[in-house]
């Protein structure tokens, strides 16, 4: 246990804590089920957890998701974001204090020299939680990093612009059909669709395999869905949503040679954001479309995802030197 000189305390996030964890991100301002120890634990063997809890009078107040990896704590790495979880409670001054007793725990009792942060971007709040990046301020940390997503503001989207129309009423002429699955064979399907398009196009491999993806669905069935795209019957495009309690993310997103030559992907999103997933939601987030902490643009990906309306949010990050 750690103290600061005021009322504050700090913990180590240990197996004893779930509950209190679990319970805290669903009634917090920012969290989202990514946040659940359930999600955050399936990989838990690839990272050196050293997630902390902060108590205010013996009550927990903000959490912090974070892993060690020689002498250097993230926020976290295994998570696209992971800043502070701040309670209702939490004001500024707490915020501050937080971060500050952050960096304290973290040079004096694990060793650690600098701590890179990714805060929550503010689409995900459900209620107004930038007190960090204050406490960011006052601390000097510097800005090392922004990755731009696109996001579609749901209650006053933008319009499709006039080639995406023109693809979505492509789709329809060639019999697209759209809906979503929760069958193995179609997420099947469409991660052997996904696979082939990110080695083909970016020498690389979805981030989860299957088998993974499908225990995270299993665990969140209502937070991990799939659409899919057909033709004549066969997965030609698809995506995978996160649902969070505030905006719907785009986790992947694939179309096949046939799905891309008849605008599957356009139908789908036109579908999507008319859909019941989104009737409640301020937000369609699509992602980030830069590289290397935003220093290169994707220009060919970003045009598509602002063709259905999107416009930029930053996904930041900070490093605090200890």
């Amino acid at each position: 246990m750690w103290k600061n000189r005021n009322t504050m305390h700090i913990e180590r996030y240990s197996s004893r804590y779930e509950a209190l964890w679990n319970d805290f991100v669903a009634h917090s301002k920012n969290g989202t089920f990514l946040f659940d120890r359930h999600y955050m634990d399936y990989h838990a063997d690839r990272f050196i957890d050293c997630s902390l809890l902060f108590f205010e009078k013996s009550k927990p107040v903000a959490l912090l998701p974070a892993n060690i990896s020689e002498g250097v704590v993230f926020s976290h790495e295994g998570l696209t974001y992971g800043g502070i979880i701040a309670g209702r409670t939490l004001t500024a001054r707490m915020a501050v204090d937080v971060l500050q007793g952050a960096a304290t725990y973290c040079r004096d009792r694990l060793r650690a020299h600098r701590m890179y942060y990714n805060p929550v971007p503010y689409i995900y709040q459900t209620y107004p939680a930038q007190e960090d990046l204050y406490a960011l301020f006052r601390m000097k940390a510097r800005h090392v990093g922004c990755g731009l997503s696109t996001t579609v503001s749901l209650r006053q989207p933008l319009r499709f612009t006039t080639l995406r129309r023109r693809c979505v009423r492509k789709a329809v002429r060639e019999s697209v059909t759209v809906e979503e699955s929760s069958t193995w064979a179609d997420w099947e399907a469409f991660w052997e669709v996904l696979t082939v398009v990110l080695k083909r196009r970016h020498a690389t491999l979805p981030v989860h395999t299957l088998a993974e993806i499908l225990l995270l669905r299993g665990r969140f069935p209502d937070n991990i869905r799939l659409i899919v795209a057909r033709r004549g019957g066969n997965v030609v495009a698809g995506c995978v949503l996160y649902i969070c309690t505030n905006a719907v993310h785009v986790q992947y997103i694939a179309a096949g040679e046939e799905g891309r030559a008849v605008g599957a992907l356009d139908l789908l999103f036109c579908k999507v954001m008319e859909s019941e997933i989104c009737r409640d939601k301020e937000y369609f987030d699509f992602g980030i479309s830069t590289e290397d902490n935003g220093r290169w643009l994707n220009d060919g990906l970003i045009f598509q995802k602002e063709g259905y309306g999107g416009r930029g949010v930053c996904y930041d990050h900070y490093l605090i030197e200890f």
